[in-house]
């Protein structure tokens, strides 16, 4: 009887240990680029692919490529301002089918190569637009900005490709430049902010608090799908988790040098401006 008992026990054991293991295994696989779904996709509809086409592109914008991420960055993004989700959804769609129509690399299409410069130009003229949510004339620009994205890539890869140089934001930079120099803040139709607003240039004598500086770094993560919340940044920061642990650590270095920089920067302005608040008593 000891014996049954011995071998009911490990058993078990190997059942739990061999159930373990499968649902290591699950979750190993929706980590990294996730290639085996682009074999599984061959065959789907095409409005299929270009779901995870579009989605590998969201995640393009921190240098990942995984279709899970980007679900969940589509969710912080929807999370923080369903605006700013509908507009970063409408450019990546615009850019991808302008690649598909114009008979792209199917590669780089399925790569989301193609996809990922819309959406930054797509969450910018949102961000820049001092016209408020849901107003409708700016998915115009938005959809033109993301297509003319594609020709700007194919271009431009054609020139730095000699020198073996990325294309990467260039597009981006390019047209969301001209759109800014195109329109003003009182243009009637695409009115934005002004590149510098009064007193962002000021010292502030805000003190550095270890916990806001902490929260500086998760938003700073986010700021670069223009998203200044912290709950959709931190979602954001999980997803850049899930496709590599090593890139995520990297964007928290990056943004946590960018925060302390800026904290310090701002720290120095107001001593001085004591010191000369000082000297003009005296």
């Amino acid at each position: 009887m000891w014996m049954d008992t011995k071998t009911e026990v490990e058993e078990a054991s190997r059942i739990r240990a061999s159930l373990s293991q499968r649902v290591l295994n699950s979750l190993l696989l929706c980590t990294g680029d996730m290639s085996h779904l682009d074999k599984y996709m061959q065959d789907k509809l095409f409005v299929l692919q270009l779901v995870v086409w579009g989605l590998r592109a969201v995640t393009r914008v921190i240098l990942a490529n995984n279709p899970l991420s980007g679900v969940l960055i589509l969710t912080a993004l929807y999370w923080a301002s369903p605006w700013q989700g509908l507009l970063g959804t409408l450019g990546v769609l615009a850019s991808t089918l302008t690649a598909v129509i114009i008979g792209q690399d199917s590669a780089e299409v399925s790569g989301g190569l193609h996809g990922f410069n819309g959406m930054l130009v797509s969450l910018l003229m949102g961000a820049f637009s001092s016209a408020g949510d849901w107003y409708w004339w700016l998915l115009l620009p938005v959809c033109l900005g993301s297509a003319t994205c594609v020709f700007l890539f194919s271009a431009l890869s054609s020139v730095l490709d000699r020198w073996d140089l990325p294309v990467s934001v260039f597009p981006f930079n390019i047209i969301i430049v001209l759109y800014l120099l195109c329109t003003h803040p009182d243009n009637p139709y695409f009115p934005h902010y002004t590149a510098t607003p009064a007193g962002a240039l000021e010292p502030n004598g805000t003190k550095l608090i270890a916990v806001e500086v902490m929260r500086g770094i998760v938003l700073g993560v986010g700021q670069i799908y223009a998203c200044e919340a912290f709950g959709p940044s931190l979602l954001i920061l999980g997803a850049v988790l899930l496709y590599s642990p090593l890139l995520a650590l990297h964007a928290l270095l990056g943004s946590a040098v960018g925060a302390l920089a800026e904290s310090w920067k701002g720290k120095e302005g107001s001593v001085s401006g004591d010191k000369e608040e000082s000297v003009r008593w005296r």
